[in-house]
């Protein structure tokens, strides 16, 4: 092997493994879920200086694997959620886009979601922005099998997957929402989130 060759698998290589994902653990699952318990007891008596509870992709990764697996709506599967600087995250998870389909009113031949069936693969990338209590998530982009789809069809597919008593029609994506337990701001850097409260 030519060394400019060996230098550059080398290279290759220390890249990938400072990227690569953590393997996700039951432990780390765990780990989350206490400091979820902290946060949800709110800030109660500690200051005014606030109290920063840190979180890792991996944990949150872990926590969706491991607590969370048995309450994703059916039809949701291998959700991922990735955290970037400045508020940016990116989430994926394959969604069956056939359940979505058939429980809406068709607008004619012409309706995509006549187009989109089965589980695909959906991609979701945007911006976390959070202050004095309240959030706000800007979509900048959404693909379902690395076509890219508009913000109204992200709509219908969080609409109806996220649906309950307490909300019949599903989570609104562009409005914003207050943070619970006394959150106050979440920062995000890459594969950290810290929430402030």
């Amino acid at each position: 092997m030519k060394r400019p060759t060996s230098i550059a698998l080398l290279t290759a290589l220390v890249v990938c493994s400072l990227y690569a994902a953590e393997p996700l653990s039951r432990r780390d699952a765990a780990r989350l879920q206490a400091k979820i318990d902290r946060i949800t007891k709110g800030p109660g008596l500690r200051g005014k200086a606030g109290v920063s509870t840190p979180v890792t992709e991996t944990e949150v990764n872990s926590y969706l694997r491991y607590e969370l697996a048995d309450r994703i709506p059916a039809g949701v599967t291998d959700p991922w959620v990735s955290i970037l600087e400045n508020g940016r995250l990116s989430g994926r998870a394959t969604v069956d886009l056939a359940r979505v389909g058939q429980s809406r009113k068709s607008s004619g031949m012409l309706d995509p979601f006549n187009f989109l069936t089965g589980s695909l693969p959906l991609l979701v990338n945007g911006v976390l922005r959070t202050k004095n209590g309240v959030g706000t998530f800007a979509v900048e982009s959404a693909s379902v099998s690395s076509v890219p789809v508009p913000v109204w069809m992200l709509q219908e597919i969080v609409s109806y997957y996220s649906k309950s008593e307490s909300a019949p029609q599903g989570v609104a994506i562009d409005k914003p929402f207050v943070l619970p337990n006394g959150i106050r701001e979440i920062h995000t850097a890459r594969g950290q989130a810290t929430v402030v409260q």
